[in-house]
């Protein structure tokens, strides 16, 4: 198989003050409006940005108030995995806030319905999970919906064999790194509330430790076959 160009790239969730409640955990990946400006500049200025690709995921109204108009300002694009369960929803993305993003650019995928565990639902679970929500996402967007983002970054086997059975060709995970544009599953390394500008520039640049890059060489592998 012939090599892909290689990416970086950088995952959001919320920006800003969230608009609904919280689930555990998520507010250490919600950076304010500032800082994600910091860290847009810092993608827009860097040398090799043509190699670098921006993710966002949850479908946070953010997404269309904030980041759509920054992301624009910069010439960036991204792409917007929403969560099918919270569209229109308050705080969330609704419908036709999905064809403002898509009308100015930006790609869509999917993120489940409901914010699950792919790796811990039952196989008709997952269907419904996969399957549901990339109707939907294709009847707003009038076109297939190829992609979609694991919701925890939690997968195996059985969720790549039951993405690739409905009809996606990239899964994009947390596994962090560089991705190869020809690979089917897509790591990612999300900016949190906690991230400095020492650890984005690491992000930019590609660098991993060599201990971490085993690690995660060594993770992605078995999650791939078990």
């Amino acid at each position: 198989m012939t090599a892909g160009i290689k990416l970086r790239v950088l995952n959001f969730h919320g920006i800003g003050t969230p608009g609904r409640p919280l689930d555990p955990g998520e507010g250490d990946y919600w950076i304010s409006a500032d800082r994600f400006r910091s860290v847009l500049d810092r993608i827009a200025d860097h040398p090799q940005r043509d190699c670098l690709s921006l993710t966002f995921d949850d479908g946070n109204l953010s997404d269309l108030s904030i980041a759509a108009p920054e992301l624009e300002r910069r010439g960036l694009g991204a792409r917007f995995f929403v969560l099918t369960g919270r569209i229109g929803r308050s705080g969330s993305l609704g419908r036709g806030d999905i064809g403002s993003l898509i009308d100015g650019g930006m790609c869509i995928g999917s993120h489940g319905v409901a914010h699950r565990d792919w790796a811990g639902v039952s196989h008709g679970e997952l269907q419904e999970e996969l399957n549901q929500s990339k109707a939907v996402l294709e009847d707003i967007c009038g076109e297939p919906v190829r992609s979609a983002a694991i919701p925890f970054g939690r997968y195996n086997a059985g969720v790549l064999a039951a993405l690739r059975a409905a009809g996606y060709k990239e899964a994009y995970s947390s596994d962090g790194g560089v991705m190869d544009t020809t690979a089917f599953v897509r790591p990612r390394t999300s900016i949190r509330r906690d991230t400095t500008d020492e650890k984005v520039d690491r992000i930019l640049a590609g660098h991993l430790a060599p201990a971490r890059l085993l690690r995660r060489t060594v993770a992605m592998s078995v999650k791939r076959w078990f």
